[in-house]
This record gives structure tokens, C-alpha cells and sequence, in this order.
């Protein structure tokens, strides 16, 4: 046998390569878009709306909305701002076809006048500029996430579709975040949420972007396809249960690795290993399981250097963990690399603890430096809160599977986002409310981050677009997005500007990023986070701290608005 130093454990846990997509996969990325986002895919008002401005010939106004969200989602303090990509591939391909056009004549109510039709038969978004946050960066609560600006009849008509695609994207990848700080640093995370999520389309959607805002690998094979996500995944229970007896392992033999052509009894070699495992444990063989025995034996066979087993399906202590170590030590002897195993139910941190402890009592007896370090994956309904009790728990647990409470954000279902209108022909727009939290801000913004002498945000700043830019090094004065709190003055350190034009004139103005270019801002941006802002619980919310604001002259523009809507409320007194 072989000696093998210490080895740092491949986190790849079935062939799990990551590569670029390649220009076949961003083809189909494309396709996707246009096939799941078809110009359809809105609700029905907004072509009622359409019809009616194009009745009274104000369809081509120019008009500006804004999209953002009212709460950060989770109880948390910050969002993550996701699904720019799609928003402008959904733009660049947004046409209605003579199918659409049809359709929509059979259910808009008979009255609307057929000219209007060949109106929607033309449209296109040529004339749309869309500007964003970058994707990936850290957001607050009723910060405009993207202003799209252009003939009023169009921009109504991307309402729905553009909040579809901001919404889930970005509340499964702040979740994620959440994961990810939960988790610490070490361990890797692995999403498996597919067969748990909102149809096809959210699976999707969720190892996108689940990666995006930290994960390391998933198993969707369709997403490592079009997004280059690392994919990883072995074996299943109904693997294992499937075998009962070894007369089932064909075939039994295996070429050593080293290149050594003489195939090696792989069932002989294990229940040699087998016998010296229960007596280096002093563990009785009578209840190891042998189907589970046959099952990990031809999985090995199968794939060597890819041995990752579940091995709870009957008894870790009995017979999971006995069957791995005489398989896996087989594989050494060969020339191999196990990887390690799962354990999927019961206590995972105890069971880690005493996976370990054999793994090292193996790696020293039988003098196999990297036996020790194999890996250990926990799978079991993971929460974020299991999650954080991982940390304050003795476990050896290197990575971590997470698929319900992840993709399907249990701790809240949506971010609520909205796409309020802000300006047509000019004139600033604001709704007003019973409920002050649902009042909009009007007029064309520009959004600045305000940064401390460490570089931390500690507010976001809306200003009216002809304002000049804030300074580093000078005050100014502010108000509270919400609420009746005072002006105040702050000074900056450093200021950053988070709108960029991203699409104008038909065409995607800013480089798309891949998915792993978008990964790495979303973890450079969350760097720059204050601790207490990065807290799971009871975290620094930077809008209850007064962190989003708004200039002054802003600030005046809103309590004119105001004081001019009620002054107009009396126009039926008029002469």
C-alpha cells in the first residue's frame, strides 16, 4: 500500500468541474430567457392601460418608473440586487408576435379599436434606457434598484415581467447570504433545493442564483449547463436499498490505479479490510448490512476517485460507516482517492464527531495520512437557524447540502418588490397613502453611497438628478426617507455613485457579467459591510437607523407636491 501525505479534500463531490459557459450554453441562456420570459408574461392590466394611453394619444410621453422594495427581506439589514442579467436580455428580445397579437384580440374586450394592435405588432424597446444598481451589490430598503425610462405605453407594459424577474432573484440570493454568514467561511455549501422548488423555472432560477450570493457547488445540472456552476452529487438511499446481497456487484474486479493491468477481487479485498476495521473498532459484524455493502462496492467500482456514499440508510454506527472505511481503504490500497460520505438524518454534529474519530483511528492504524481529512456531508432539512447551530456545536462537518428552507425562502416567500411611476413629460410623480411606508418618492433620482473613514456604507443618499453630486470631505444635509425625523448633516469620507446606464436605443450599453464575475461583487460587497449590519439577528437595519435618505431639495420637492395635491383636491369648486 502506498503512503499518502495529508491532502487538502476536492470539494468536487461528482465530476464537479467548473468551467465557463460556453458559447453553445450562452446561446441557450439566451433562448431561456426569450422561452421563459415570453412578452406575454404580464398580467392582463397592463395591456388595458397600454390601450387606454394609446386611446387619448399619450402613449409615447416620456415616462420614468422606478423599481425597488420596501423592507430588507428576513429581518435582516441589506438585500443583494439580482436579475439585472435577464432584465436586459428580456429587453433586447421584448417583441410581440402575430400569435401574441391574436391572442390578445380574443381577450381585450371587444370595444378596443383593431388599429391598436398593429400598434403592439411594432413595439419594441428601442426607445427604453434602463439605468440599475450593478448586480450583485448590497441594497437597502426603498433605494431604487433600476429606473427605466421611455414612451410611456412601453414601460408600463415591462412592469410585471421585470418585477418577476428582480423579485425571486434577488430575495433566494440574499437568503443565500444569510447561508453563507450562518455558515462562516470553512465550510462549503452545496445547493440541492431542485425537487424542492416553485416548478422548473424557480429550481433554476435558485442554483443561479443561491451561487451567486454564496454557494459553492448545486446539483442542477442544468444550471452548471448554462451558468458554468460547479455541480456535484453521488449517490441517493433508493442507490443503497436497491443492492441486498453482493452477489448483485458486477462487475467484482478493479484495475489498481497506479496502472498496474491485473484486476483486483474488489469484494474480496473490502471484506478483508472489513474484518480489520470491526476489530480495530471492536464493533461485532453481525449486523453490518450487506446489500449496503454491495451497493457502496459497485458504486466504487464505478466511479473510484468518486466514492462519496450516503451511509444512513440503516445504521451509521453498525454498518454505514463500517462498509465505507473497508471499501474506502480498499480504494487506497489501489491507488485511489475516496472522497468521504454524507449523513443525511439523525444528529449530524455527533455523528460528524464520530465519523472523525474512526476516520482517524483508520488514518493511524493503518497508516493512511489522508484517511483523516475525507470529507463529511451534512444533509437534513437545513435551516438557517441549524445553520448558526452548527457553529456553536463540536461537528466535523466540512460540507454542508441545503435545498428546502433555501430555494423556497421559507422565512418569507417574496421581497415585495414595486414599480411605481415617478415622472411623465417631465413632471415629477409621486403616490400618496394612508399608510406612509407606501408613499413614493418623485422625480428623477440619483443614488449615492455614503462611506465611512473604513470604507463602510452607513448611508444611501436619493438626490434629484440636476442636483451636483455630494462630495467626499463635505457636509450635507439630509432627511429621512420615511418618517418625521429632523434634518440632519453628515459628512462622508468617500462617495460612490450606484446608478449605471445599462441599456439604451434598443442595445445593452454595460458588459454582462458570467455568473461567477457576478459571485465575486456579491461577496466584495457584502466585505464591505459594518459587522453589525452583517448580524442575522437583530442587525443594525440601515433604514430604522435613518441610513437611506434624501436631499434636501428633494425633500422640498415632496412637501410641495404634497401641500399642490391638496390644494387641487378642490378643482370640482372651480370655476
Amino acid at each position: 500500500m502506498s503512503q499518502r501525505s495529508r491532502r487538502q479534500p476536492n470539494m468536487n463531490l461528482g465530476k464537479g468541474n467548473m468551467a465557463a459557459p460556453s458559447s453553445q450554453s450562452c446561446t441557450a441562456l439566451e433562448r431561456s430567457i426569450r422561452e421563459r420570459v415570453p412578452t406575454l408574461l404580464t398580467d392582463l392590466y397592463q395591456f388595458t392601460m397600454a390601450y387606454a394611453y394609446w386611446r387619448s394619444g399619450r402613449h409615447n410621453e416620456p415616462a420614468v418608473f422606478e423599481l425597488f422594495f420596501r423592507d430588507n427581506p428576513f429581518g435582516g439589514s441589506f438585500s443583494l440586487f439580482s436579475g439585472m442579467h435577464d432584465c436586459l436580455l428580456f429587453l433586447r428580445s421584448f417583441r410581440f408576435t402575430d400569435e401574441d397579437v391574436e391572442y390578445l384580440r380574443s381577450v381585450l374586450p371587444p370595444a378596443t379599436d383593431p388599429a391598436f394592435f398593429l400598434f403592439l405588432r411594432e413595439l419594441d424597446c428601442s426607445g427604453v434606457t434602463l439605468h440599475s444598481v450593478p448586480e450583485g451589490m448590497v441594497v437597502f430598503a426603498r433605494v431604487p434598484l433600476m429606473e427605466v425610462s421611455g414612451p410611456l405605453a412601453v414601460v408600463q407594459l415591462l412592469e410585471t415581467s421585470l418585477l418577476c424577474l428582480v423579485n425571486y432573484a434577488s430575495l433566494v440570493c440574499s437568503n443565500a447570504a444569510r447561508f453563507r454568514l450562518a455558515a462562516g467561511s470553512r465550510r462549503k455549501l452545496l445547493e440541492m433545493g431542485l425537487r424542492r422548488a416553485q416548478g422548473p423555472d424557480g429550481g433554476l432560477t435558485a442554483s443561479r442564483y443561491t451561487y451567486v450570493g454564496g454557494f459553492d457547488m448545486t446539483s442542477n445540472v442544468q444550471a452548471g449547463f448554462l451558468f458554468g456552476i460547479p455541480v456535484a452529487g453521488t449517490m441517493a438511499h433508493s442507490y443503497v436499498t436497491s443492492f441486498s446481497s453482493l452477489e448483485e456487484v458486477w462487475p467484482q474486479t478493479l484495475v489498481a490505479a497506479n496502472g498496474d493491468h491485473d484486476n483486483i477481487d474488489l469484494i474480496s479485498l473490502t471484506k478483508g479490510w472489513l474484518g480489520r476495521v470491526c476489530e480495530l473498532l471492536g464493533v461485532e459484524s453481525g449486523k453490518i448490512h450487506e446489500g449496503e455493502l454491495a451497493a457502496f462496492l459497485s458504486y466504487a467500482i464505478a466511479y473510484p476517485h468518486n466514492f462519496l456514499p450516503v451511509i444512513d440508510s440503516y445504521s451509521v454506527t453498525y454498518s454505514g460507516l463500517l462498509n465505507f472505511c473497508a471499501v474506502a481503504l480498499s480504494l487506497f490500497e489501489l491507488d485511489y482517492s475516496p472522497l468521504g460520505v454524507r449523513l443525511d438524518s439523525g444528529d449530524l454534529c455527533r455523528q460528524s464527531v464520530e465519523v472523525r474519530h474512526v476516520f482517524r483511528l483508520c488514518s493511524e492504524q493503518f497508516s493512511i495520512p489522508a484517511f483523516q481529512s475525507l470529507l463529511i456531508v451534512g444533509t437534513n432539512n437545513i435551516s438557517e437557524y441549524s445553520m448558526a447551530e452548527l457553529n456553536k456545536k463540536e461537528n466535523e462537518i466540512d460540507v454542508v447540502g441545503v435545498g428546502t428552507h433555501l430555494v423556497t425562502c421559507t422565512r418569507q416567500p417574496s421581497l415585495g418588490c414595486v414599480y411605481k411611476l415617478v415622472e411623465v413629460r417631465g413632471s415629477p410623480r409621486m403616490k400618496f397613502s394612508e399608510d406612509p411606508e407606501k408613499s413614493t418618492v418623485p422625480g428623477r433620482k440619483a443614488v449615492y453611497r455614503m462611506l465611512d473613514t473604513e470604507g463602510h456604507p452607513f448611508l444611501d443618499l436619493l438626490c434629484l438628478c440636476e442636483e451636483p453630486a455630494p462630495k467626499a470631505c463635505v457636509a450635507v444635509r439630509c432627511h429621512p426617507v420615511v418618517g418625521n425625523k429632523t434634518c440632519q448633516s453628515i459628512t462622508p469620507s468617500q462617495v460612490s455613485c450606484l446608478r449605471l446606464e445599462v441599456y439604451t436605443k434598443g442595445q445593452i450599453t454595460h458588459p454582462l457579467c458570467s455568473t461567477a464575475e457576478t459571485r465575486e461583487k456579491v461577496q466584495s460587497s457584502i466585505q464591505t459591510l459594518h459587522p453589525r449590519h452583517k448580524r442575522l439577528q437583530e442587525p443594525d437595519s440601515y433604514i430604522v437607523s435613518f441610513k437611506v435618505a434624501v436631499s434636501e431639495k428633494l425633500h422640498n420637492l415632496i412637501a410641495e407636491i404634497r401641500k399642490g395635491s391638496s390644494n387641487n383636491s378642490n378643482f370640482l369648486l372651480a370655476n
